[in-house]
């Protein structure tokens, strides 16, 4: 008899098989890839003049942070974090003057940002590898980039992401991280607001909050320190798929303090190397999913998603935008825990 199990997403109208029928170990998705360093990567240092101006650079100043911006063709030197507009841009600033929306609501010009964060000097400081000291430099880069972009009057929202690993979508293997402004409010984040709105008008609670607090008791629960908390979701699409949540309820990651901040740091660095630990630093995506919108504050609930690129979604995912996992989240959470607490004693 078939033990699978379909199962829908806590917000989004998304179904997914839990094919335990197909059950898969962990190791059997163990990344024996060898990472190999651009020849000539454009974004170490000395090679500033291959990116343009960065429009925010952290750099050290007695035992501070000093934050500044290249101008035209300087660019500073001995820096710590800096972020710079993408070469490549899938929207643009430049098209600010000739935005607007079609009659038909169909087309609309891609105005908005789209830029790169390199989050280390080190080629290979990764999040599941880096110092904590970095990370939260990192995150505190992310905050201030945001906070500039979402007084744009054109930004209706803000992707932050990361591709790591080529099969990722990783096209430089340099540890960064994107952001992306966009005019309008995507699908997914579109449909998980209406569906947190519609649960706080009928139970005056935030979903999440409900979903964090029964995952914090459950068989999904992999870690957590003061601020975060870190569980397999319910229906997870990918293997060893993992979210990390804030126990603090708030729409907006920009309302994070100074000791939340540190929080995240340790959380991001303690899962994400767990996941390198378990899988030999496998390919993986990962996205905050923050509301722009202060309409948004009592119900929805701000997090970090991240995604395992372990199995590849083919005609059946495609053609009905249902996916079938072949790790349950209950087994992968035994896994993840044990890692996460392995990764938590190398810190002290």
């Amino acid at each position: 008899m078939a033990n699978n199990e379909v199962r829908k997403d806590y917000l989004l109208n998304r179904w997914v098989v839990i094919a335990k029928e197909r059950k898969k170990r962990p190791t059997d998705f163990v990344n024996n890839e060898i990472a190999k360093k651009n020849t000539e990567c454009p974004l170490c240092p000395e090679n500033e003049h291959m990116t343009p101006p960065a429009v925010l650079v952290y750099l050290p100043f007695d035992e501070t942070i000093k934050k500044e911006s290249d101008q035209d063709s300087f660019r500073y030197k001995d820096w710590v974090i800096r972020v710079v507009p993408n070469l490549f841009p899938a929207f643009s600033p430049s098209l600010e003057r000739d935005y607007s929306i079609s009659e038909d609501s169909t087309g609309l010009k891609a105005v908005g940002h789209h830029e790169v964060f390199i989050e280390s000097p080190y080629h290979n400081e990764h999040p599941g590898a880096a110092r904590v000291s970095q990370l939260v430099h990192l995150i505190t880069a992310y905050l201030d980039r945001m906070m500039v972009l979402s007084q744009k009057t054109f930004v209706k929202n803000i992707s932050l992401f990361r591709n790591h690993g080529s099969t990722a979508g990783a096209s430089l293997s340099h540890a960064h991280t994107q952001l992306i402004t966009t005019p309008f409010i995507p699908t997914i984040l579109e449909e998980e607001i209406e569906s947190s709105k519609s649960f706080w008008n009928k139970n005056h609670e935030c979903r999440l909050c409900n979903v964090l607090q029964k995952e914090k008791k459950g068989p999904r629960f992999v870690w957590e320190n003061r601020s975060f908390v870190v569980f397999a979701p319910w229906a997870s699409i990918n293997p060893l798929e993992f979210w990390v949540m804030p126990k603090k309820h708030n729409s907006n990651m920009l309302a994070m303090s100074g000791f939340e901040i540190e929080d995240l740091a340790e959380t991001m660095r303690v899962s994400l190397g767990g996941l390198k630990t378990i899988l030999n630093d496998p390919p993986y995506n990962y996205g905050f999913h923050t509301a722009v919108n202060k309409d948004a504050q009592d119900y929805y609930h701000w997090h970090l998603e991240v995604y395992p690129r372990l199995s590849i979604w083919a005609g059946f995912e495609k053609s009905t935008g249902m996916f079938i996992n072949v790790i349950s989240p209950e087994d992968a959470t035994i896994e993840l825990k044990k890692a996460a607490e392995k990764e938590k004693s190398k810190l002290r």
